[in-house]
């Protein structure tokens, strides 16, 4: 099933047309309603009317966080504040947050969205959807429970947190449809199989993962653990929330709800714009928000635009599976390092659990990476040779992937702090320049 198949499967001349229509039109709001863009635009020499055809949006400077932050609360609105309906804003770590408004219209385009994903992912009307993502001013929470309304599946809105208390509820009332980040997902199997629950007696079908990078390595641990398809969505409070794209049933990449989202890759280091097929950073121009346009954003995800027919029938363009974060690339003496490549080696050794964490330290001018992973439950048995012998096999599949030398920590099982959010991936020890 495919919820919009005018937007969805049109032409690619049809649908450049429509994009070309909407940028232009929400080149010339900003640039008249949001003084940031206004005067963004005249110290980068470009007016509204230089935007002819698609390919002149490189004409238009980028957006970085920074903006958002520096117009904190409401600096970048497109319209009054007695057409906000509803305000969120991203979970930042520093300094203030990026805040993010809704019209009417925005919620109701936002409902439709995050509609059609689900549908790509197989839910349907007739599934039980258990939301563990927290509801408040993270979008995830509020974004996929309209979504998954829309198509009339049934909310279980859970919410994060109380564990034993999730996995009650899936036996209890059914649940088809898992919602939550991936890193979550495992922690919630470890509980599951604590309680003694047996796992593939549960109704659970489909998951909707997203709001952390995960590897395919982990997609297959969870497909593995709870017995069901493991479908990725990718969004962003900047931009709209969870919505902007998903996988399909064939899982060759997500569908860019590129309508409403006009995507770009880029080289993170010049800003030059890439051709599809080279991974790059992510930059997106919505195109059809009333409370919150944004112009060029710089996501800091790190993916590739896939321009290859899609047995699905869906025409638009994907995005691959996020690989990490321009910003969370570490620089060990002077090799660049994603969190991604070590859990791909983690998730690919047998004998230690997908739970992890990189410390970094500096002694001296040299700067050193710890692998702290915890061993698998059967690996735990005490035994210094086998644990010499992994800690071994760990350190030299890290340099021949890294090409740097990487200290190993093996851990206990559950020595690592679980969190119902994001997954703390990275302690960078090294003093601030």
């Amino acid at each position: 099933m495919i919820w919009e198949p005018h937007y969805e499967c049109m032409s690619r001349e049809d649908m450049r047309a429509i994009q070309l229509d909407r940028l232009q039109s929400v080149v010339h709001n900003v640039y008249e309603r949001v003084p940031y863009y206004k005067k963004h635009f005249d110290e980068h020499g470009v007016k509204p009317q230089d935007i002819k055809r698609l390919e002149d949006i490189s004409k238009l400077p980028f957006t970085g966080k920074e903006a958002l932050m520096e117009n904190y609360p409401y600096g970048m609105f497109a319209v009054p504040m007695k057409q906000i309906v509803r305000i969120h804003a991203s979970s930042g770590t520093t300094g203030k947050q990026k805040v993010v408004g809704y019209t009417k219209r925005d919620i109701r385009t936002w409902s439709n969205l995050v509609a059609r994903i689900v549908i790509m992912a197989g839910v349907t009307d007739e599934d039980v959807a258990q939301i563990c993502f927290g509801y408040g001013l993270f979008t995830g929470g509020f974004g996929l429970h309209y979504g998954l309304e829309k198509v009339g599946a049934a909310i279980v809105p859970a919410s994060t947190g109380n564990t034993e208390r999730q996995i009650i509820l899936m036996q209890d009332f059914g649940t088809t449809v898992l919602v939550s980040t991936p890193s979550y997902a495992l922690y919630m199997a470890e509980v599951a199989e604590d309680m003694g629950v047996d796992i593939s007696g549960l109704k659970l079908r489909v998951g909707l993962f997203g709001a952390e990078p995960w590897t395919e390595n982990m997609r297959k641990e969870i497909e593995r653990r709870w017995h069901i398809k493991a479908t990725d969505n990718y969004g962003l409070s900047e931009i709209i929330g969870p919505g902007v794209a998903g996988e399909c049933e064939c899982g060759k990449g997500l569908h860019i709800n590129e309508d409403h989202f006009y995507p770009e890759i880029i080289d993170p280091e010049t800003g030059e714009s890439l051709g599809y097929g080279r991974e790059g950073e992510l930059v997106f121009t919505s195109l059809t928000k009333e409370a919150f346009p944004i112009i060029r954003y710089r996501t800091r995800d790190i993916s590739m635009l896939i321009d290859e027919p899609c047995p699905c029938g869906r025409t638009t363009i994907k995005m691959k599976k996020v690989t990490g974060r321009a910003d969370d690339m570490l620089i060990i003496r002077g090799v660049n390092v994603y969190p991604s490549q070590i859990e791909n080696v983690l998730m690919e050794t047998e004998g230690v659990a997908p739970h992890y964490q990189l410390i970094v330290t500096r002694k001296g001018y040299l700067d050193d990476l710890e692998v702290q992973v915890e061993l698998s439950g059967d690996k735990f048995t005490g035994k210094y040779r086998e644990l010499e012998e992994l800690e071994h096999s760990l350190k030299q599949k890290l340099n021949r992937t890294l090409s740097i030398s990487a200290k190993v920590k093996l851990l206990e099982p559950r020595s690592i702090e679980r969190t119902t959010g994001k997954a703390k991936r990275v302690v960078d020890l090294r003093p601030k320049e």
